[in-house]
Parts: structure tokens; sequence; C-alpha cells
């Protein structure tokens, strides 16, 4: 009895020690928990949609990432309401709000490209279009634009290709061209522009997808990139056209191969005399899509071309990378 009570004072200042020991175990890892929080909300924290990419390791492969686009992107001028607006924001206003995936339209007349939807001059030219671009890269290098470029509408008075044309562009500022063939990581394309191309060439140049199939989804497969498509514009069902983007979403961010999803968001519906009427698609679809990364916040979705971008859709779309 009296070792016990020799011993019970060292029982007690033993467990008062293993229970000290554990606390401090307990305080430590709760505030390394709070310090890993803290550095993931200072990263969240730290971009802005000027500059969110910069936030993305270099060794990420762009078809890895989810990338807010625009369809028609200089389309903003219409003779009737509804029938070939495509955008509320200019160029530059679209790279500012996050968009990173242009979708341009040029007619190829006097030797040189002017922004088109169909038949009807958007008042703006590709030089202008590549100044808003050279522009915001030299503001914000961590970035990187997808062009896809493509012929519209008939050519007139010219004296050379399509192609001549868009190399004498390019020559102009080189070094702010990616005209490789393949899908690279984000860390060799910054402070540049990758061309997608949609216009016959002679020579590598860009990413081929000149081989786009009509109102569908499709696959286009390269030695050097693999794409899959859905471009359903003619839209006789809206409820068909969103499940066509669900579908792609999904896919995509399931794909955890180095494959490029682009995802068209637009399109059109046919009215009474076949007249075309945008919004009555966008107005459905855009809602949806808001929706969508409301609901799903984490995922590599591809490159969504959307109608009627604004900044709050765009950055649903961007936090999905973080």
């Amino acid at each position: 009895m009296r070792n016990f009570k020799l011993q019970f004072p060292l029982i007690i200042a033993g467990i008062l020690a293993l229970t000290s020991c554990k606390k401090q175990e307990q305080q430590v890892l709760q505030s390394k928990k709070m310090q890993e929080k803290s550095v993931a909300s200072a990263l969240v924290l730290t971009y802005t949609m000027s500059n969110w990419m910069g936030s993305l390791p270099d060794a990420t492969n762009v078809a890895q990432i989810s990338i807010p686009g625009t369809h028609d992107s200089g389309a903003r001028t219409e003779p009737v309401a509804g029938t070939a607006k495509c955008q509320n924001l200019s160029i530059a206003d679209q790279l500012t709000a996050g968009v990173r995936y242009l979708d341009i339209r040029c007619r190829h007349i006097g030797d040189s490209f002017a922004i088109h939807h169909g038949s009807i001059y958007q008042n703006l030219n590709f030089t202008d279009v590549l100044n808003a671009c050279i522009g915001f890269l030299n503001s914000n290098p961590t970035e990187t634009i997808i062009m896809s470029v493509k012929e519209e509408y008939d050519a007139t008075n010219n004296t050379r290709s399509f192609e001549q044309t868009f190399d004498s562009y390019v020559s102009q500022n080189p070094t702010k061209w990616d005209l490789g063939d393949g899908v690279p990581t984000l860390g060799s394309l910054r402070g540049k522009i990758k061309l997608l191309r949609r216009f016959g060439a002679g020579t590598t140049k860009g990413i081929d997808a000149t081989n786009w199939a009509d109102n569908t989804t499709f696959n286009i497969n390269n030695s050097a990139a693999n794409l899959k498509v859905q471009d359903y514009y003619n839209v006789s069902n809206v409820n068909t056209k969103w499940s066509n983007i669900e579908t792609l979403f999904n896919e995509a961010n399931n794909d955890t191969s180095n494959r490029l999803y682009l995802n068209y968001t637009s399109g059109y519906k046919a009215l009474i005399f076949g007249i075309p009427s945008i919004t009555t698609v966008s107005n459905s679809v855009n809602p949806k899509i808001n929706t969508f990364f409301t609901n799903n916040t984490h995922g590599h979705y591809g490159v969504v071309p959307m109608d009627f971008v604004d900044a709050t859709r765009s950055q649903l779309i961007v936090n999905t990378n973080f």
C-alpha cells in the first residue's frame, strides 16, 4: 500500500504528461490544417479573371484546364435582333472577364481579314482583334489565348491565299504565336496565342481542326492532337442541346488523357420563315451553365465557347480549376 502511495503521484504525473503531449499534437495538427487552409484560400484569392492562369502549374496540359470561351467572338452587330449578334463584350473585355478561347471568323477581302458573322461585317478587323489580344498578353504574361481562325463568307479582291494573308499577320508579331500542331503544357504557351486552325494550310500550322463536322458531336484525331467537339448549332430542341452539352462536360471531366474538348454551348433556333434566333438558345442554355458550375465546383471541363459571356459565368468555369 505504501509503495502504491509513493507511485501514485508518479502515475498522475505520467498521465498529465501524456495528456499534455496529446494536446500539443492536436494543436500542432490543427495549426497545420489551418495553415494549409490559409494557403489554399490565399491561392484562390491571388488570381483575378485577368491572370487566373498564373495560378496553374507550368506542367499543366491545356487539355486538363476548364477554359471559358466565346463563339463568334467578334459578332456584336446585327441588322435584325437575334439574328447575328453573339456577344455583348468586346474582345478586350472578354479577355478581362476570364475568356481564353476566341472563335474568330475572317472574311478574306483585299488581302486582309475583316471580321464577319456570315455576310454581316462586324465593324472589326483582324488587326483590331490581334491588338486586343497582344495588348492583353503583354499586360498579363502568365496567360495564353487559344484562337480558332476560320474563313467566313465570300473572298473578294485578293491576290494571295487565305493562308498567305494569315501568315502576313503572324509575321508582324511572330514571338506572340504558337503554331505547333500539338496540345502543349501551359508553361510553353504563356504570353502567346495558340492557333487552332479551321482553314486549309500547306504547312504545319497550329492544331489542325479542318476536319470539322457539321451540326453534331465528333472527334478529330491527328497524329499530334486529339479533339472532341460538340457543335450542335442548328437547335430544334433546346433540351436536347443542353443534354449534349452536359454529356460532354461529364466526359471531359472523366478523361485523363490530353484530348482537347471543345463544347460549344451556342446555337440558334429557327423561328417562323426560318429566321434564326440566337437568343432563344442562349436564354435557355446560359442559366443552365451557371447552375451546372455552381453544383460542379472542381474538375476539368475543357473549352466552353459561349454566346453572351459575362464575368460571372466565366468565373464559375475558371473556379473549377482550383
